[in-house]
């Protein structure tokens, strides 16, 4: 018995030896200054088999075939090392690498689309990414380096707002692309529009920001429809130091930020930001109409500002797994333009927390969100209600203090000549978001894959101004599972990508959101096939809205008219997507082209505002209660509500290049052509119910051509840009909101779209679009630590109009000088 034990333990004992032997290991490092690069990628080219560096810059991949392979190694911001390794059995190969910076695009490194670390050429999607030191050289407002990306429809709304759209669809109330900060969903509660402005993050703390194009749903949950925007902040153990920024430019802006970053001990890392801005909104006033009379916006502030700040802590509970703790705020005051008018925006904060547990295998995140506004209002409304007390002979004193909460209605007879109407102007908000995700991987030889889940709870609450919830919050819970496997196909180096999610909604019920993607590499690049599907999922406030005393209200239970006509709660907007496309070098080492065909089959649109009745067939419940009952100052004869309606296929194809004439100098171009095929006969496409479908009952509102031209030079002193962007000329249709030609749409001989004239509620400046901008952005080192930059944005004053409701956008510059010391230039990703 002891010998077999002896000889079992010996046969044991030599295959672990064994096991052992058959590896690659070794460091990874800096060039610069040799220090560790935490979380560098390692992977045997051709297969799923790969590592990730821990905190000491180590990795080993064990158990390995016999045979040559590339060892690929890639870090964000770094030129990409390739070595040939030759593996033996039982060899124990020592394997060292020292990166350098690099902005050559074939070396990016993504993370959004997979949600793990790879190649921007094996990517299974069209990802742009504007970099760390893409924003450190831009001296403007970082969103607008969002302009210079293809596929994306860029639209400022003023000096401080700026919107972006993706494929079609665009409107002043957009929230089909989904915002992600450091894995956070960032959007507000009851609506769903993402922050913008209200970001927490200041633009010295990003590492990255990745723009996906197409749908991306089945990672990320409803609303990554059209695509994602995520953004990525600095880890404070690579970006070691401090920045402090003071910019001033036209508009009375003026800007300052300060973060430091610092490495307390090897476990132990922090960092902390803040941020000022302010300024005043170009001169604009939109008009409100009452019968057929314009009224300037009462009491109308262009003033703006938002403060920032936060704290991060990292924890390294072991060489290979951190717990990350963060925290942040914002307040905000602005104009915000919705499809009902715009709103004065006043002291609106956001404010979250977050913990994060990573390490190579498995993923926690849990994160709050919570929203405070007491005194935001709704201009439009206002104004409507101020001039209904005036011209009933209110005093002005009276008439915009009563503004705020109620309209004048005249009945001849009637004591006091009339009646007040529950017409609430204000939106209070005190909403809050619990939102929890868990995620585990794994290889199994060449089979890699993902599994996860996310919880969601909002708890609306809008304190009886803006939505049905008089009785206190309204909680939704809403959950998702998501699976994912990826393959690699040996000696054809074939990676093939399905992905499978469900979601459940309290509300909207259950939806499975599928992907799938071929990928085929080639040392120049790769080209991909992708088929994904997306959803738009309702906001809290489509489903439950209550606003301006019930003249609007959600469709999250349905209605039944007088006559016994039913009309169906909504339910999730749906697109189906097809793309294919290629990445890589053409021609050689200096030109990088990445090129995407789409074809999209969009179904059940989230139709604008729409009045269900009528003065002879009015509303009588919603769902099964009467609309007396469900809100005081309801009228069944008129309610306003969305609805699903119509179908349309959309297609189109992107184009980017950039040519590397060296080291220092770069030129970039890219193009985007959409459009679309609708069906004009299908009675489906008709969201206003008038008998005729046009193209106001289903708003693309995306230009059908688009492209920009960027030369950009990085020298040790000088840096900077020129950059020209041509949009052509299209209409725009949002809500109330017009921007387009005279035009007869239902071809009876009268134009009911009439250019600089009023139509409807609102006033038609013409189509949106058809410009060609200029910008520049020059910037110099002073020294090591002092930099000078400046930005012009439409630098010869040109009239460009790029959104309703919106003023004309003159020329913009702004001045920021920039100090950083400790290891800030040193040390960064």
């Amino acid at each position: 018995m002891k010998i077999h034990f002896s000889m079992l333990l010996c046969v044991i004992m030599s295959i672990a030896s064994f096991a052992q032997k058959t590896s690659v290991s070794g460091t990874v490092s800096e060039v610069s200054t040799e220090m560790p690069l935490k979380g560098t990628s390692v992977v045997l080219r051709g297969t799923n088999v790969g590592a990730v560096t821990d905190v000491n810059g180590k990795y080993i991949l064990k158990n390995l075939n016999p045979g040559t392979f590339m060892l690929d190694v890639f870090y964000i911001g770094y030129k990409t090392i390739s070595r040939e390794i030759i593996i033996t059995e039982g060899s124990s190969l020592v394997e060292n690498f020292s990166l350098a910076e690099s902005s050559s695009m074939m070396d990016e490194v993504v993370i959004s689309a997979n949600r793990r670390l790879q190649k921007v050429t094996r990517a299974p999607a069209t990802v742009n990414i504007i970099s760390s030191e893409d924003i450190e050289r831009y001296a403007g407002n970082p969103a607008e380096l969002a302009a210079r990306q293809k596929g994306v429809d860029y639209v400022r709304t003023g000096v401080l707002g700026i919107g972006l759209n993706i494929r079609g669809f665009n409107s002043a109330f957009n929230s089909k692309n989904l915002q992600v900060e450091d894995g956070r969903i960032s959007s507000l509660i009851a609506t769903g529009l993402p922050f913008g402005s209200f970001s927490t993050i200041i633009r010295d703390d990003v590492e990255r920001n990745e723009i996906i194009l197409g749908p991306n749903a089945a990672l990320y949950g409803p609303n990554a429809h059209n695509g994602l925007i995520s953004t990525i902040t600095k880890d404070p153990r690579s970006s070691e130091g401090t920045t402090i920024a003071l910019a001033g430019g036209n508009q009375k802006q003026f800007n300052v930020r300060a973060r430091h970053a610092q490495v307390v001990s090897d476990k132990f890392a922090y960092k902390v930001w803040g941020e000022r801005q302010q300024g005043e909104e170009f001169d604009y006033v939109d008009s409100v109409y009452v019968g057929t009379t314009a009224y300037p916006e009462l009491e109308l502030d262009r003033d703006f500002s938002v403060t920032r700040y936060g704290a991060s802590t990292y924890y390294s509970l072991t060489d290979r797994s951190d717990l990350i703790a963060s925290y942040g705020h914002s307040n905000n005051n602005s104009i915000g333009v919705t499809n009902a008018g715009r709103n004065q925006i006043k002291d609106w904060s956001i404010d979250y927390a977050q913990l994060k547990f990573v390490s190579p295998r498995l993923f926690a995140n849990v994160y709050h969100h919570w929203s405070n506004t007491d005194d935001t209002y709704a201009m439009n409304q206002r104004t409507q209600n101020y001039v209904s007390f005036i011209n009933n002979g209110f005093s002005d004193e009276e008439a915009r203090a009563r503004s705020f909460t109620e309209a004048f209605l005249p009945i001849p007879g009637a004591p006091g000549g009339g009646i007040t109407l529950p017409r609430g102007a204000v939106f209070k908000d005190a909403s809050r978001r619990l939102n929890a995700e868990a995620q585990h991987n794994n290889q199994i030889g060449n089979l890699l894959y993902v599994a996860g889940a996310q919880f969601q709870q909002d708890r609306a609450d809008s304190q009886g101004t803006y939505l049905l919830d008089q009785d206190g919050a309204i909680i939704i819970d809403q959950t998702g599972l998501y699976g994912q496997l990826e393959y690699n196909v040996e000696g054809l180096d074939l990676d093939i990508l399905l992905v499978g999610r469900y979601d459940n909604h309290e509300l909207y019920g259950g939806n499975f959101i599928p992907k799938a993607a071929l990928v085929k590499n080639f040392d120049f690049g790769s080209f991909r096939l992708t088929y994904g599907k997306g959803i738009a999922a309702p906001s809290i406030l489509n489903l439950s809205g209550n606003l301006f005393g019930g003249l609007v209200l959600g469709n999250g239970e349905g209605f039944t008219l007088q006559d016994g006509t039913e009309i169906q709660a909504l339910s999730v907007e749906t697109i189906r997507s097809l793309e294919t496309g290629y990445k890589g070098k053409l021609f050689g080492d200096k030109l990088f082209i990445d090129v995407n065909a789409y074809y999209n089959v969009s179904e059940d649109f989230l139709s604008p505002l729409l009045n269900v009745a009528q003065t002879d067939n009015p509303v009588v419940r919603r769902g099964g209660t009467p609309i007396a009952d469900v809100t005081p100052g309801a009228n069944g004869a008129f309610v306003l509500t969305y609805l699903n309606f119509g179908k349309v296929d959309t297609y189109g194809a992107d184009l980017g290049l950039n040519y590397y004439l060296n080291d220092s100098n770069k030129l970039a171009f890219n193009y985007s052509y959409f459009n679309y095929s609708l069906d004009e006969n299908d009675s489906a496409n008709d969201s206003n119910r008038d008998g005729i479908v046009t193209q106001t009952d289903l708003p693309i509102n995306t230009p059908r051509h688009k492209a920009n031209l960027g030369y950009y030079y990085t020298g040790n002193k000088f840096f900077g840009s020129i950059f020209s962007r041509w949009v052509e000329g299209y209409d725009f249709f949002s809500g109330i909101n017009v921007a387009a030609k005279t035009q007869d749409l239902d071809g009876d001989g009268i134009n009911e779209i009439v250019e600089n004239e009023r139509v409807g509620r609102t006033f038609n400046y013409g189509p949106l679009g058809g410009f060609v901008n200029f910008d520049i952005n020059l910037g110099y080192n002073i020294n090591e630590n002092l930099t000078l930059g400046a930005t012009i944005t439409n630098i010869f004053d040109s009239e460009v109009r790029e959104f309703v409701a919106s003023p004309s956008i003159g020329r913009l510059f702004l001045l920021e000088l920039k100090y950083q010391f400790g290891q800030n230039k040193s040390n960064k990703m």
